[in-house]
This record gives structure tokens, C-alpha cells and sequence, in this order.
């Protein structure tokens, strides 16, 4: 392994995949869809109940996912399969993400349906793109390797979002109708982009594989005998279990944010371009600080950078409360940019030592699981406070609980564990 690893072929096409789909997660998950889903979808509904809609509509998803993950884990280690099934959710994603477009005014149901799926086909193709940074990286360069590929995921994802910005601000200049039309064609535009950017990963990116692969059948059958093992394994190694207890409520949190932050802000009657600006600046702020962090990573733990992130995003749900201008709103938006891409990219490093080898999108589905399982609890958590309270912002400050536990869970782990 030279020096620099970033610029070799294998690893620059699988951080491409985080530039690839980052697009849902920032135009669909954090941008257009909260907006459209209230205003649009939920033309004439309560601000609440909206909300409420759009909680169940992220906990549905997330479940699930936490149901699948280690299932398809196990089957995709069996058959040596994980680069196959990161193209079939990918395509997933993609067609229904696109599928948006076609979902019209007061369809809540089915545009909550469609993004359900999307939501499968993002976190089951990231699933796989997480296990295969154990067949891209040596295990001294996984804070590097995993900063770089969320670095490149917020620049990517911040370029296609502002140019769907753009396309929503001045429809005319790009030959759309409206600024409705412009919305729905910025979902076609995400699942084109997604689909066009795995292509590197789809070439370049060959798995370790620890045995020989099975046929599909022979596969699935030993798939699902292998996750006894490993839920046994996992009770038994207790450092693999504590960190993946305080990942289970730490990312809940970050999730949470990132799902429930724009239906927040219109909560509070900001102006939806104002939040659309906010997320274009964590977007931007958060490339050169998630490369800052994987250089941090690797010379202060992973662990110790995890906490400095928990720290500051406790800090936010709390300041978030007593928000009462838009500038506070971007305030806040710079100051998550700073730590979001970092939390992501060490606790994928961190995770990664701790996984056996040959099982990578095995121990990688149950990294998924605990973090989907427990994103079922924040946005309904949100929801159903802002609903029984009539108000946003104790929804908001619930989610300190998540990013406190965590850190209690995290604090066993010893900070520097070996694979």
C-alpha cells in the first residue's frame, strides 16, 4: 500500500459511491421531500399531523431495514454476492426515487410508500458499500478511506442539491413549468445521478472472499444458519457489543437531525429557500470537515473523535430549542456540518476493526440493524412529542436522551480496538 490511498482505482470508485448516493440523502431525505411531503402531498393537513406522517413515513423504513440488514448480510458474505446486491437496491432506489414525479397533489399515502422504498434501496446499498471498505483499505488506512468517501458524499450530494435549488428558484431557466414541476424533476435527477456514479464501484471493486461462494439457494439456506453464530458471537464479544449498543443511539440522533431538521425549521415559520440554504451550507462545510476527521481519526482514535461529535450535537438539540431567527438556523447548520460527515465516517472506521474476516456484510447488516432499529424511535419520538405537546421544539430537544446513552455505551469501549 503506498502512501496515499485515496487516488488508487479500487478505492476512488467506492468513495464514489457516498458522491453517488448522497444525492437522495441531501435533494430527497433532508431537501425536497420533508417540504413537499408537508406542503404539497399534505396540502390542507395540520402542521402536526404532517409531521406526525412524516415520522412514521422515515420509522416504517427504518424498520424495515433493521429486519433485512443481517439477513442479507449473511446470504451476500455466503454467496460472494455484495457488490451484485449493492447494484440491485441501488437500481431500487433509483426507480423510486424517480417514481416521486409521478405522484400527485394530496397523494400523501402513496408518496410516503414510494419514499419508504427509496429509503430500503439508500440504506441497503449503503449497507454493502460499508462492508466493502474492508476489501478497498488496509485496516491502518480505514479512518482515512471512510473520511474520503463521506467527504466526497457531501460535496457530490451538495452539488446536485444546488442544482435543484437553482432549478426550484428559476424553473424558466431550465425549461420547467413551475417550481412544483422543478421539485418533481429534481427526483428524476437523483435517481440518474445515483445510478450513473455506482458505475466505477460496479467495475473496480472486487470483494475478499474468506471461502469459496455458493449458489444462490445454498447461500440463503447457510445465510440464515450463519446469523445464529453471529448473534451468538455478538453477545460473546463484548467490545463489539457495547459499541454497537451506543451506535444504536448516537446515529439515532444524527438521523433524526438530518430526517427532521428542514419539517423543524418550517415549524417555526422560517422560509423554506432560507432552510434550503442552510442544508446547501452543511453540505459544503461538511467535505472538507469529514477528510479533517478521518486525518483526526487516525491520530487521536476513532473513539475520541466519535465523542467530540456526540458532544457538539448534544449541544445543538438543546440550543435548537431557543432558535428564533433564521440566522441562528445557519449558525446551527455550520456547526452540524462540522461534526456530521466526522461521527459517520469514524464510527464506519471504528466498526470496521472490530468485524472478523470473511464476514463483512454479515457484521455490516447488524451495524445497519441497530442504527435503523433505533432511527424507528427518533422520528417518531419528534412527532409524537411535537403532536401531544403542540409543540416542535420539545420534539427537538428529546433527541438529546439518544446522543446521551450513547456516549455512556460508547465509554466502554476501549479506544483503540483491534480487528
Amino acid at each position: 500500500m503506498g502512501k496515499t490511498p485515496l487516488f488508487r482505482r479500487p478505492v476512488f470508485s467506492w468513495a464514489l459511491y457516498d458522491w453517488a448516493n448522497s444525492a437522495f440523502a441531501t435533494t430527497v431525505m433532508a431537501g425536497f421531500f420533508p417540504v413537499y411531503f408537508k406542503q404539497y402531498w399534505n396540502a390542507g393537513v395540520e402542521a402536526t399531523e404532517s409531521t406526525f406522517r412524516l415520522g412514521v413515513a422515515n420509522g416504517v423504513a427504518s424498520l424495515v431495514v433493521a429486519l433485512l440488514a443481517p439477513v442479507i448480510g449473511a446470504i451476500a458474505d455466503k454467496s460472494g454476492a455484495r457488490v451484485k446486491l449493492l447494484a440491485l437496491f441501488t437500481v431500487l432506489g433509483a426507480a423510486m426515487t424517480a417514481g416521486l414525479y409521478l405522484v400527485q397533489q394530496g397523494e400523501w399515502l402513496a408518496a410516503a410508500l414510494l419514499y419508504a422504498a427509496a429509503s430500503l434501496g439508500f440504506w441497503g446499498g449503503n449497507q454493502f458499500n460499508d462492508s466493502l471498505l474492508t476489501d478497498v483499505a488496509q485496516p491502518s488506512e480505514y479512518e482515512l478511506v471512510s473520511g474520503f468517501g463521506f467527504a466526497l458524499g457531501y460535496l457530490g450530494g451538495g452539488v446536485l442539491f444546488a442544482v435543484n435549488v437553482l432549478m426550484v428558484l428559476n424553473p424558466g431557466a431550465f425549461g420547467i413549468a413551475d417550481a412544483s414541476q422543478a421539485v418533481r424533476v429534481a427526483f428524476v435527477t437523483v435517481g440518474a445521478w445515483w445510478l450513473l456514479f455506482t458505475v466505477p464501484l460496479l467495475l473496480f471493486v472486487r470483494e475478499r472472499r474468506a471461502e469459496a461462494p455458493l449458489p444462490p439457494a445454498q447461500a440463503v439456506r447457510a445465510g440464515f444458519r450463519e446469523l445464529a453464530g453471529t448473534f451468538a458471537h455478538v453477545r460473546r464479544d463484548r467490545t463489539l457489543l457495547w459499541f454497537l449498543l451506543a451506535y444504536w443511539f448516537y446515529i439515532d440522533g444524527v438521523n433524526t437531525i438530518i430526517k427532521m431538521a428542514v419539517d423543524y425549521g418550517l415549524s417555526l415559520g422560517f422560509e423554506q429557500a432560507s432552510l434550503m440554504t442552510a442544508l446547501l451550507v452543511t453540505q459544503f462545510v461538511g467535505f472538507p470537515s469529514a477528510l479533517a476527521f478521518g486525518w483526526l481519526g487516525q491520530r487521536i482514535g476513532a473513539r475520541t473523535g466519535i465523542f467530540v461529535a456526540i458532544a457538539v450535537y448534544a449541544a445543538v438539540s438543546v440550543y435548537a430549542y431557543f432558535l428564533d431567527s433564521e440566522a441562528e438556523f445557519y449558525a446551527l447548520a455550520v456547526t452540524i456540518g462540522l461534526v456530521q460527515g466526522g461521527i459517520q465516517s469514524l464510527s464506519r472506521a471504528l466498526y470496521g476493526r472490530l468485524v472478523p474476516e470473511g464476514k463483512a456484510g454479515e457484521f455490516f447488516g447488524f451495524y445497519n440493524m441497530m442504527g435503523k432499529a433505533a432511527a424507528i424511535v427518533g422520528p417518531l419520538l419528534t412527532g409524537t412529542v411535537a403532536v401531544v405537546t403542540g409543540d416542535p421544539r420539545l420534539g427537538i430537544v428529546s433527541v438529546v436522551v439518544l446522543f446521551v446513552v450513547g456516549a455512556f455505551f460508547l465509554a466502554k469501549v476501549p479506544a483503540e480496538p483491534r480487528r
